[in-house]
């Protein structure tokens, strides 16, 4: 490795996501193993632009991949959208001779860390989000952990809808992705899942199949809804004055960024952290780092910016065919 950095800053921003404090951890040890000082910088390009900073060293970060959240804590900065705040961002850099920036988040991160390398500071970027929606990566940071949590969650709800014979509508998070609901809803076998990048039919896409289901027999049912599509609420309504079910709804909201992350987000983040200090040490920069069918590879920022990530369509036609199988009960005569 071309050895040309001396000491480089790592930051959060944006959402958190359960695995960030891995990869902190990643990328502190690995700039250590290289005799290279790191610095952390909290609250993401706020801090940057305000001087919030600790020292960080390998006993610093001990102990912290069990942890969700960030240690760095992470905030979104308007300021450092404008020309003012990226001026004051770069002088911080310079003030504490930082050669090169580990930024972990999503989109937003990506394009900060992108005006940063434009004023010629060397910067990588880790995709940390639970919604899996950057375009560049097939994975990222905490999206395992908050399947898992959301999962846990509706477990618990199946077990009381079951005794009174309820409809659950469940909203888990995603804007203007469905990745988390559309795995979450194949997880725990739903009724049916509403996603952001489907058209919705309510008729056709919720009441029916719950009208199918109930004249075989099925008495509960869960529906899954990502955030992003619309009023879950209105959703629940509609199906209560169709069906004349009993409908309550869920909302487990930032529920699903928290808890410790499982081993699969604390391995990835793992990787992508050494892979960041890698590449700032081989003199890349204005990259991010991804994962590829279980490999890890890395982009420009620019062109990472412009892919697009769509749904899973098989994923999607996979679970709906499944709901749809006619289930015959059982006899409750004996013999």
């Amino acid at each position: 490795m071309e050895q040309t950095m001396r000491r480089i800053g790592v930051l959060t921003s944006g959402g958190d996501a359960p695995g960030m404090n891995a990869a902190i951890r990643a990328v502190v040890r690995a700039a250590v193993h290289h005799g290279v000082e790191c610095v952390g910088i909290r609250r993401g390009f706020t801090g940057l632009i305000n001087s919030d900073f600790i020292v960080m060293d390998a006993a610093s970060v001990s102990g912290i991949s069990r942890r969700g959240g960030t240690m760095l804590y992470s905030a979104r900065s308007d300021e450092f959208r404008t020309e003012a705040g990226q001026e004051k961002a770069v002088a911080t850099c310079k003030m504490l001779c930082l050669d090169g920036i580990v930024g972990i988040g999503g989109d937003g991160t990506f394009r900060g860390l992108h005006d940063l390398a434009q004023r010629g500071i060397a910067v990588v970027g880790i995709p940390g989000t639970i919604d899996n929606d950057i375009s560049c990566s097939t994975y990222t940071i905490g999206y395992d952990t908050a399947c898992n949590t959301a999962l846990d969650a509706i477990d618990k709800l199946r077990d009381t809808m079951q005794s009174h014979e309820r409809c659950s509508v469940v909203e888990v998070m995603g804007h203007n992705a469905g990745h988390l609901a559309l795995n979450v809803g194949m997880g725990c076998g739903a009724t049916t899942v509403l996603i952001p990048e489907k058209k919705i039919d309510l008729d056709r896409d919720v009441i029916e199949p719950i009208r199918e289901a109930r004249l075989v027999g099925r008495t509960h049912f869960m529906v899954i809804v990502a955030e992003g599509v619309g009023d879950t609420y209105e959703i629940a309504q509609r199906i209560k004055e169709t069906t004349a079910l009993d409908v309550r709804v869920t909302v487990l909201g930032h529920v699903q960024r928290g808890g410790a992350p499982t081993s699969r987000d604390r391995v990835a983040a793992t990787y992508m952290g050494y892979n960041a200090v890698r590449l700032l040490l081989e003199g890349k920069t204005d990259r991010v780092v991804c994962v590829q069918n279980d490999d890890y590879v890395d982009y420009d920022i620019t062109e990472a910016l412009r892919m697009k990530k769509g749904i899973d369509e098989q994923a999607y036609k996979l679970l709906r065919e499944l709901a749809s199988v006619t289930i015959i009960p059982r006899s409750s005569s004996g013999s």
